[in-house]
């Protein structure tokens, strides 16, 4: 990790996640955010996922892996599609806006990688393979208590991969790492 967001940025970008989620269930004007901050305007990855609060149960988590954006433009996309457009969840609704917590993954340039390589206690994979592809965040394997042989099944499941495809050849893996950060665990963390 090269980027480390100050404990500020980091709750300036948590209100600006969860203005948009709000905004974005609601049907309301996206918000904007200070375009002459240089960390906001900076090129940037991110992920927000909603959380159940109490339980951490899975909401809705989106977001792009290339910085092809300011990171703030990446935080408000990863917030709208996350409450919006994960496939795997109907649409956030209002009255569950109060029982959500946000947090953001600001991801790092991705990296080809072996499997062996591969180091569950601080990396993120990305496989492709036969058109298809997936994509774990760093924290998935603490949170699952997983080991590499583990994780890289996982990655290909998520992708709708056999669980051994990432021993194919031509599979292509890519890790990456994450500065995460939520409301629930405070800004500063």
């Amino acid at each position: 990790m090269t980027r480390r967001l100050s404990p500020d940025h980091r709750r300036a970008l948590l209100r600006l996640a969860r203005v948009t989620l709000e905004a974005a269930v609601r049907e309301a004007p996206r918000p904007t955010w200070p375009q002459d901050d240089p960390v906001f305007a900076a090129p940037g990855a991110a992920f927000v996922t909603l959380r159940v609060s109490g339980s951490g149960d899975l909401r809705g988590c989106r977001g792009e892996i290339r910085a092809v954006r300011p990171l703030a433009e990446s935080v408000i996309e990863g917030a709208i599609a996350a409450a919006l457009d994960d496939p795997r969840f109907p649409p956030v609704r209002d009255l569950e806006l109060g029982a959500l917590t946000v947090e953001i993954s600001a991801l790092t340039p991705m990296t080809p990688a072996t499997p062996a390589a591969v180091d569950v206690s601080r990396h993120g994979v990305m496989i492709t393979y036969r058109g298809r592809r997936g994509l774990l965040l760093p924290q998935v394997a603490a949170e699952m208590e997983w080991d590499r042989e583990q994780l890289l099944a996982g990655v290909c499941r998520k992708a709708g991969l056999p669980p051994q495809a990432w021993r194919e050849p031509g599979a292509e893996l890519m890790t990456f790492e994450a500065e995460v950060w939520g409301e629930d665990e405070g800004a500063s963390a």
